[in-house]
């Protein structure tokens, strides 16, 4: 007589996520957008990936501030209150269980009833919101470095608007990826501004040095993270313009970013940056950034 029951082996089906949209949180599979909005037509939003570790978001106003910055940019009005984005994002990871994951959000014009440039007055916003798992990280791995490439950038000039319209990230990083390295680093008129989702830093005789924020690379959360353990850990660091001859004879090169934390360049269009190994002031940095995300999770 056949068995009924469901194999031991059987694997645990995982529930389907829950996501914002609208004002409705609905799961995965049903939410839906109209062909007719701007974000799918035109890349007409902004968005923001806030990391959450042991519940709790990492610099979650410094997040919300870039959000309302990036929409003034682009001339679009907050379409929630500072209360109301933090009580979402509270709903949405009760509804969504799990160790350390991140918060995507992104705000679109919305849908108007015909495909024009010229904005409608009476057009909504779009927004969705939704929870994704953050890998565990392999530090190890991480300490292995990676390879980069440089790139010239001939992005837009306005960068500091973290905008959905990431088309000349994605063409960037796909040259990096044909060449076999991880990513590239950008660099406009001889200096270097950023890599495709990072910012960049370079050590050299012990010294960091990062570019000033400007139109052309994007205010960086992790990054002001980073200058502010390293100044308040007696490390000497700089915002400046970096050559990009610098790159060449840097003695470490680090990408840092939400998602990448710290990572250590140690391959350079070929080239081995430094002794081609992560170096002692990224292991110094690290330690730093971990023990600020541990301390993060215990508060």
């Amino acid at each position: 007589m056949p068995h009924s029951s469901t194999p031991e082996s059987a694997a645990a089906v995982e529930p389907e996520p829950i996501v914002y949209l609208n004002g409705e949180y609905l799961a995965q599979s049903q939410a839906r957008v109209s062909v007719l909005d701007r974000g799918f037509l035109f890349g007409d939003g902004v968005y923001e990936v806030i990391p959450v570790y042991g519940g709790k978001p990492l610099r979650l106003n410094e997040h919300l501030n870039r959000l309302q910055r990036s929409m003034g940019r682009v001339s679009m009005s907050d379409p929630l209150s500072r209360e109301d984005w933090k009580a979402v994002f509270q709903d949405l990871l009760d509804r969504n269980p799990g160790a350390d994951r991140s918060i995507y959000l992104q705000v679109t014009r919305g849908a108007a009833p015909l495909r024009d440039l010229s904005i409608d007055d009476d057009i909504q916003p779009t927004v969705f919101i939704m929870v994704n798992a953050i890998k565990l990280i392999d530090y190890a791995k991480i300490e292995a470095g990676i390879e980069a490439i440089t790139v010239e950038d001939f992005r837009w000039k306005a960068c500091d608007i973290k905008s959905v319209s990431l088309i000349a990230n994605v063409m960037v990083r796909l040259l990096a990826n044909q060449s076999s390295a991880v990513d590239a680093i950008m660099v406009r008129d001889g200096l270097v501004t950023e890599a495709t989702a990072s910012n960049v830093f370079v050590v050299h005789k012990g010294v960091i040095a990062t570019p000033p924020n400007s139109e052309h690379l994007l205010p960086g959360i992790t990054r002001d993270l980073v200058i502010e353990l390293a100044q308040s850990n007696g490390f000497e660091l700089i915002e400046r313009d970096i050559q990009a001859s610098e790159l060449v004879t840097a003695d470490e090169i680090w990408l840092t970013s939400s998602t990448r934390e710290i990572a250590p360049v140690v391959k350079l269009d070929q080239r081995p940056v430094g002794g081609g190994v992560a170096g002692d002031s990224w292991k110094k940095m690290i330690t730093l950034y971990k023990e600020y995300k541990q301390a993060l999770r215990n508060g």
